[in-house]
């Protein structure tokens, strides 16, 4: 797992970045990132920006409150250490509007994605820090990884993974490592989505890519999608 950060970096500017999508005022999803008290989260922020040109918010998983939430389209839970238990609102976050919202979880936020609905964790024989390795989609259909191969290295730095064997029957799993574990899901109604691996990460050279992928998509949930 990763570090928090004390005082984290200020990014300006929309730091160009090629196709760019639609500045403010002509239809684009206002966006928040749930800090977890981690080193990466400001790359992701950067990242976001970079690809947007827009202003992005960011908000500490215990320094907000549920409602401040209402107003935003797309949440991001970013990385963090620790489990999701330890994370502040984070939980809440994702059962309140994961229902409402466009969300995307990365590591942690991912695994959290995965506990809120239901499922799951187990704590991996060895942790994975700064270390790259392929993942393999499996064929379901996601916007996320639209346009991108087969196969395709990721960054990871994780000691804990959503279980396969009790991923709730509501989501289903877009990409697993060469062990068979869950490097991706989504929700089957809900616009819900999580990655275990970092797209901002310089070891996922397509990590900008599924960012655009995810910021580009319609920004809705049609309800429902409840887990048995």
């Amino acid at each position: 797992m990763n570090s928090a950060v004390s005082n984290p970096p200020s990014f300006g500017g929309d730091g160009g970045g090629s196709s760019p999508l639609p500045r403010r005022g002509q239809g684009e999803a206002s966006i928040v990132v749930i800090d977890n008290y981690d080193s990466f989260t400001y790359n992701l922020v950067h990242a976001i920006k970079k690809i947007t040109g827009l202003p992005v918010d960011v908000f500490r998983n215990d320094e907000i409150a549920l409602s401040d939430l209402e107003k935003y389209d797309k949440i991001v839970l970013s990385p963090g250490p620790g489990i999701p238990e330890e994370a502040g609102l984070l939980l809440d976050i994702i059962k309140e509007f994961g229902p409402k919202k466009s969300m995307l979880g990365v590591c942690l936020g991912h695994q959290a994605i995965g506990e809120a609905f239901g499922g799951k964790l187990h704590n991996m024989n060895k942790v994975l820090h700064g270390v790259a390795t392929p993942v393999t989609l499996t064929g379901n259909k996601s916007e996320l990884f639209e346009g991108l191969p087969a196969t395709f290295e990721v960054g990871r730095y994780h000691s804990w993974i959503v279980e396969k064997e009790n991923l709730p029957e509501c989501f289903e799993v877009t990409s697993y490592d060469s062990e068979g574990l869950i490097m991706s899901m989504q929700h089957k109604e809900f616009d819900v989505q999580g990655v275990q691996f970092h797209p901002e990460s310089v070891l996922t050279p397509l990590g900008e890519e599924i960012l655009r992928n995810w910021l580009k998509a319609p920004s809705d949930s049609p309800g429902g999608g409840e887990c048995e």
